[in-house]
């Protein structure tokens, strides 16, 4: 069935406008999937998007994928090395050449470059080669009614009903684990509002046409605020000493202030002011590898939170625009998950957030590591080591 997104769009921001019937998560499974469905029978959905809800289920499967991401306990290297890999960048080279037209009209009506849209499209599916096989609206059920998480997934149902009510997607569509569907895994809200026709045949089919991939992954960049032509990350060199507590993503400061630093290109030639400024940001510590990080860095973290993820589909962007493999230089020991374990219940007991004791070296982690290391006279990098566990 051939439907104008604009009409789809139009609906769902009708339907974000109403209240919720029924926003708890927890207790009698059909009970509340009532409330569910009668929040979906108020923003305007029909008997085949109703019909699909009813038939939803519980998939244990998909609770248990949501509780073992252990792939975020290994570092910066570890996982951009396994993540960046030949097959992707040649792929990507080639994806890049055979769609450059259609690259070309997303920088022109988005301003996102080519290789931003060509490493999700890569890290996310393999190029669509691999969309997942999880059945979606089971997904988003389960992690809704789970009160783990749900403010993350219940907003996304009333959507997905939609797209299956008007025949967008089938009842049994299936995708990631999380609910993402496509071969830049959209979330169903994503799918809705910023869906654009790539090959103008009328039909927004993320999972089957690469135009409209490419298109609709460049206006959801575009959305989360993606500076036109601007730069994202830059691999940089920096000194063996520097005022460390000055570092970090979220203290972006003029290129002149960390030349006077010490920080320079990756081959020892000066930095040039580009009039941006940019955070500098060590995955691994002073002694690891480091990046300047501007402003477009954050739409990364938009995507997805954890900062590993962000980073190394930033590196990937970079690769595929030209860049050289990582110098990964000469890192401090870390610590191995049991370790980093025991440093999150250390930093709980003086009072930080750092969220769950996971042994994953997350935002607020690494911010309470910080404020230890600066209390304790430590370079202050947001590394954890095998010393500052025992310090603590």
């Amino acid at each position: 069935m051939r439907l104008r997104f604009e009409i789809l769009a139009a609906l769902f921001l009708t339907a974000s406008a109403l209240p919720a019937a029924a926003q708890q998560c927890g207790g009698d499974f059909e009970a509340w999937k009532q409330g569910v469905a009668a929040e979906a029978r108020a923003a305007g959905v029909g008997s085949a998007g109703l019909d699909a809800l009813e038939k939803a289920t519980i998939d244990d499967k998909v609770l248990a994928r949501d509780r073992s991401q252990g792939v975020f306990t290994q570092t910066f290297l570890e996982f951009s090395n396994r993540m960046i890999s030949p097959h992707r960048l040649k792929q990507g080279a080639v994806n890049l050449k055979k769609y450059a037209d259609v690259f070309g009209r997303a920088d022109r009506e988005f301003g996102v470059q080519a290789p931003v849209i060509a490493a999700f499209w890569a890290l996310e599916t393999d190029f669509g080669a691999v969309q997942g096989n999880f059945h979606t609206l089971n997904a988003l059920v389960t992690l809704s009614h789970d009160c783990r998480r749900p403010q993350l997934f219940r907003p996304q149902i009333v959507p997905l009903l939609t797209l299956i009510d008007r025949g967008v997607l089938p009842a049994d569509v299936t995708g990631a684990w999380a609910g993402e569907i496509g071969q830049t895994q959209m979330l169903p809200s994503d799918y809705l509002t910023r869906g654009v026709d790539g090959d103008g045949d009328e039909v927004i089919d993320l999972r089957g046409s690469a135009p409209d991939v490419i298109m609709t992954t460049a206006s959801k960049i575009m959305s989360r605020g993606w500076k036109r032509d601007q730069p994202w990350i830059e691999e940089v060199r920096v000194p063996d000493d520097m005022p460390w507590d000055q570092t970090g993503r979220t203290n972006k400061l003029p290129l002149t202030q960390w030349a006077q630093w010490g920080v320079t290109n990756l081959d020892g030639t000066p930095l040039v002011d580009n009039g941006l400024k940019a955070g500098l940001a060590l995955p691994m510590g002073r002694k690891g590898p480091a990046f300047l990080a501007y402003d477009n860095f954050d739409v990364y973290l938009e995507w997805n939170q954890s900062f590993t993820y962000a980073l190394t589909a930033a590196n990937l962007a970079a690769r595929l625009a030209g860049a050289p493999q990582i110098d990964p230089r000469n890192p401090e020991l870390g610590l191995n998950g049991d370790q980093m374990k025991a440093l999150q219940t250390r930093l709980e007991a003086k009072g930080y957030d750092v969220g769950t004791v996971d042994g994953i070296l997350g935002t607020n982690t690494r911010e309470a590591i910080r404020k230890e290391q600066k209390r304790l006279g430590l370079p202050v990098d947001g590394w954890p080591t095998p010393d500052l566990l025992a310090k603590l």
